[in-house]
């Protein structure tokens, strides 16, 4: 996502530019219409796993698919610009925000993961350790050589490209102290080759924005967040509310740290069919988000289900703003915002006047505002997202 663009791609191999700034305002929603599409004779054949921008480029951007290959296009013209056949499915990607080489790391299906060179136009070289499939690689936000990946058997490992060896050694669950070294990336350090990040699969690796911490998601249905100067658990618990049952990339969102107070972290995690809100260190559960028209026990659902109609796919924060956007797998693009005390005030009137709360002494209508403060006091929620 770009400060006033984003890329969608969809299960039937389309992708779509949306421009954010061009929206029709119709009664209390904003409703966007995609600027351009990639021609799906020239896309992928089968479904988009991952798309994104440049991160330093917006003019450019890259998709993988189930096909086997990533694409780069051009984002004016939505054409194809290069093309690369990893021979296996591919998972995920990611490209260096901060680096002056430009290797896409790949997740895929084999357990090696791949680099792919853009200068070059060939695959740079393999990173192997993992004992399955490969579901999610991150770049650190600090040091463009440090990459973090997480698999299909339970390991999330650290890597420094210009190692021979590539691997700094696994994250251990049960370690809570830390082996990693001085900096995180090997300093005086002994390697761990042995442990596991979660108890099944591992389909989401994300860094917070300065480099210090690792969030991973796993099929154990935990989210663990990781100190990298240590290699520590933190042993941050979020309840037993998170799910995860399906394979494809499950990533959680970090709200940048130039929006929220200093010393804090807040984590946004899609969840089925809503989206939860964490302090990412002390895993207090801080506000449910759900789509109009899923009730409480929708959205709950049942441990271990796997075919979740209209389930919420992956986040998207807008920068230099305070908008969210979720993708949902009925094909639905959603948007969050705060909504004005304005807002919240009308909408309670109208509330109060279809539910007949509006008298001629005015009596109920003061009991409900009444129990509406007591609520905010208790939840202690000053924005309301839509």
């Amino acid at each position: 996502m770009a400060p006033d663009s984003m890329l969608s791609g969809g299960a039937e191999s389309s992708i779509m530019l949306w421009d954010l700034e061009q929206a029709e305002k119709s009664s209390k929603n904003f409703d966007h219409r995609p600027v351009a599409a990639a021609p799906k004779s020239l896309s992928h054949k089968f479904g988009i796993t991952h798309i994104s921008f440049y991160p330093f480029d917006c003019f450019a951007f890259l998709s993988s698919s189930y096909d086997h290959t990533l694409k780069i296009y051009a984002t004016e013209t939505v054409a194809i610009s290069a093309s690369f056949d990893l021979n296996s499915v591919v998972y995920s990607h990611a490209l260096s925000p901060i680096a002056d080489h430009l290797l896409v790391a790949c997740a895929t299906q084999h357990p090696a993961i791949r680099l792919v060179d853009l200068r070059s136009g060939a695959s740079a070289h393999a990173l192997a350790g993992h004992q399955g499939a490969v579901l999610s690689v991150a770049w650190s936000p600090r040091d463009e050589h440090i990459l973090a990946s997480g698999g299909a058997d339970g390991t999330v490992r650290l890597w420094d490209i210009r190692r021979s060896a590539g691997s700094l050694g696994l994250l251990d669950l049960e370690d809570s102290t830390g082996i990693m070294g001085e900096n995180g990336f090997g300093k005086n350090a002994r390697a761990r080759e042995r442990g596991k990040a979660h108890i099944g699969a591992c389909n989401g690796v994300v860094w917070t924005d300065d480099g210090d911490h690792l969030v991973s998601a796993g099929h154990d249905e935990r989210v663990r967040v990781w100190d990298v100067a240590t290699g520590a658990n933190t042993l941050s618990h979020f309840g037993p509310v998170i799910k995860n049952t399906h394979l494809s990339t499950l990533l959680p969102l970090i709200v940048p740290s130039n929006m929220i107070s200093p010393g804090k972290k807040v984590m946004f995690y899609p969840n089925e069919k809503e989206i939860l809100m964490f302090d990412l260190f002390e895993g207090a559960l801080l506000k449910r988000l759900r789509p109009p028209g899923v009730a409480v026990a929708q959205a709950r659902g049942s441990s271990g289900q796997r075919n979740i109609r209209n389930r919420i796919t992956a986040l998207a924060w807008r920068g230099g703003d305070i908008q969210m956007y979720s993708a949902h797998s009925d094909g639905l693009i959603r948007a969050w915002m705060p909504r004005t005390k304005d807002e919240m005030d009308l909408d309670t009137e109208d509330e109060a006047e279809a539910a007949g709360d509006v008298n001629d002494d005015g009596t109920r209508r003061k009991k409900r505002e009444a129990l509406d403060e007591i609520y905010r006091d208790l939840t202690r929620q000053k924005i309301t997202f839509t």
